[in-house]
């Protein structure tokens, strides 16, 4: 199916008066892309914000600030790309200040096909540990005798589980998990690949929290899809104010500073094996995290490295 796409470029101070502009023309469905997003984003508040941005990220703080609207291609919606244009153009005139960028429109007839299934081609089956695979539901993998496959599709802010991070608090998970009988409790859980994975390492009972409903709700549906149910319970939950839950084994795919940060409220929700498995830290944090590891009583058992990034398997002294 063809569509018509059109572009109204103007900057940050803009994005406001030509939005008005539209809605009062009757046009209230619109993409915004505002560059000073990215800027405020890169004015990092709190030391846990982030650890690493991507260069794609970077250089969209030099990107224009846009407007795009979608239109059927037709008649009408040519019309109405006039009807944008001309209205754009006459603000442009009125701003004779320049406060507002360009204020110029762009468009052109474009096909669903350019986008519709491309976005598929990136996403293939992976294995990520010795005996885990995950695969989006759009592909087929037949698992060998001592495979397991997970299917996750990417969605919102969750990756598919291929990220070097996760794949080591994998493999740790496979390292560690000897007995049906243990308990796992994920931490952070996000789009839920850490339980399933742990409930596929033969532990049958899994619990994953997260303080984002968005990342319980992903969670819920991906452990459902996978036919995990009865193994593993997810949750809108905090560690530091109280789960009622302890664990033979902690996982948590976070970041080096809220690792710091929750390191304290960490024992008290380990029973058994009393085993902590920390991800998503720089190779550069690893001291960090290390020293507040043995700072609240832990003793490290293993470190793995991959692309910059490594994983901490800890346990309770």
């Amino acid at each position: 199916m063809n569509y018509f796409e059109l572009k109204i470029f103007t900057d940050s101070e803009g994005i406001e008066s030509v939005s008005n502009l539209l809605m009062d023309l009757g046009y209230e469905t619109f993409v915004t892309e505002d560059s000073s997003v990215v800027e405020e984003f890169l004015e990092k508040k709190n030391s846990y914000d982030w650890d690493y941005v991507s260069k794609e990220v970077l250089e969209k703080q030099y990107d224009e600030s846009c407007i795009t609207l979608y239109f059927e291609a037709d008649e009408t919606g040519k019309a109405s790309i006039r009807e944008i244009g001309d209205a754009v153009a006459q603000m442009r005139s009125e701003d004779t200040e320049h406060k507002y960028g360009r204020l110029v429109t762009e468009s052109r007839l474009a096909s669903d096909e350019e986008w519709r299934d491309k976005w598929k081609e990136y996403f293939k089956p992976a294995k990520i540990s010795e005996h885990i695979i995950v695969r989006p539901s759009w592909e087929t993998y037949e698992p060998g005798p001592e495979e397991s496959v997970i299917e996750i599709d990417p969605g919102m802010a969750f990756g598919t589980g291929t990220h070097a991070t996760t794949r080591m608090c994998v493999k740790l998970l496979e390292k560690y998990i000897s007995s049906s009988d243990e308990t796992v409790l994920d931490l952070g859980c996000g789009s839920g690949i850490l339980s399933i994975a742990a409930a596929l390492c033969g532990c049958d009972s899994v619990k994953g929290v997260d303080i984002d409903m968005n990342a319980v709700e992903a969670s819920r549906e991906n452990v459902e899809k996978n036919g995990m149910s009865s193994k593993i319970e997810i949750s809108y939950g905090d560690v530091t104010k109280g789960l009622g839950f302890k664990a033979d084994i902690i996982a948590a795919n976070l970041m080096a500073e809220m690792i710091v940060d929750l390191t304290p409220d960490i024992a008290e929700h380990l029973e058994g094996r009393n085993i902590f498995i920390t991800s998503g830290i720089l190779s550069e944090k690893k001291n960090l995290v290390e020293n507040a590891l043995r700072a609240n009583g832990f003793e490290i058992r293993d470190v793995l490295e991959e692309e910059g990034w490594c994983a901490i398997a800890a346990e309770l002294a």
